[in-house]
């Protein structure tokens, strides 16, 4: 009785599961079909699912007459230096707090949140106004520094909490072997804590790649505008194309995708290595 229990529980919990991951992704899988059928079939039959003729004329349109791929090229060029630099910085802003600054640190990383607090409306002009002193407005280094300003202080206290997991014997234990501090956090401390950067990452990325209000603000060229303030722009054109606005929306969604896919495999990665000599 037991046992058919048991099978009954996971069948019903396997079922629940498939049906919500197929609600969670039918709109991405909806907006892919969507952006291959032919010409005229999202206005003429508009809840037909599988399209009648399949076709790459939107994305080819977009791509190439659109310059959508210029808008991806900056997207990505600032989300992964925004990423690449967030997580320097903020693993040993968050290792320094730790072991170095414990209480001092805690204050600390409870202040950078509060920068949560404001929403980003409220800093827009403090920003396009400090942004225009420095002459960095209209510039991809510009809209760096204001992710950074943004991603960094949760970064650091994201990672304050994985950091503060590490035992601190396996530091000493590194050390009387004659690791030094650097050795010690780049071989020890790290891959200990590659759980947390993953995530960090993966955060500091898609908040880069899908952030609209201040590349809206900051950027006004149309050769350095990202992916986001160009698919709102399609939206306002005059006559607007489901059919390139699709195939837009997909290149947009795909990067975040492939970039989670490619990492999340090093997420349960590291939890042990460097430890192990």
């Amino acid at each position: 009785m037991k046992k058919k229990k048991s099978i009954l529980g996971d069948v019903l919990s396997h079922a629940f599961l498939t049906l919500s991951t197929v609600i969670a992704i039918f709109p991405l899988v909806w907006i892919v079909i969507s952006s291959i059928k032919g010409k005229g079939e999202l206005t003429g039959e508009p809840t037909r699912f599988w399209p009648r003729v399949f076709t790459f004329d939107y994305f080819d349109n977009v791509i190439n007459n659109l310059n959508f791929s210029v808008n991806i090229k900056n997207s990505l060029f600032i989300a992964l230096v925004t990423t690449l630099i967030a997580i320097v910085i903020s693993s040993m802003a968050a290792y320094g707090i730790v072991r170095f600054f414990p209480k001092l640190g805690a204050i600390m990383s409870k202040l950078l949140v509060t920068t949560y607090i404001f929403p980003p409306i409220l800093l827009a002009i403090p920003y396009s106004i400090a942004m225009a002193k420095v002459g960095l407005t209209n510039t991809t280094t510009g809209l760096i520094i204001v992710y950074l300003s943004f991603s960094v202080p949760y970064a650091v206290w994201l990672l304050v909490g994985f950091f503060r997991t590490v035992p601190i014997e396996i530091e000493e234990a590194a050390r009387i072997d004659g690791a030094n501090k650097f050795t010690v956090f780049f071989r020890i401390v790290l891959p200990l804590v590659a759980p947390g950067i993953v995530a960090t990452a993966i955060y500091t990325f898609i908040n880069a790649w899908n952030e609209f209000l201040y590349a809206l603000i900051l950027v006004n060229d149309t050769s350095k505008m990202t992916v986001a303030v160009a698919l709102r722009s399609l939206n306002g054109a005059e006559i607007l194309d489901w059919g390139d606005m699709m195939a837009a929306s997909v290149l947009v969604v795909i990067p975040s995708v492939l970039f989670f896919c490619f990492i999340q495999n090093k997420i349960a990665g590291g939890l042990s290595e460097g430890s192990v000599k």
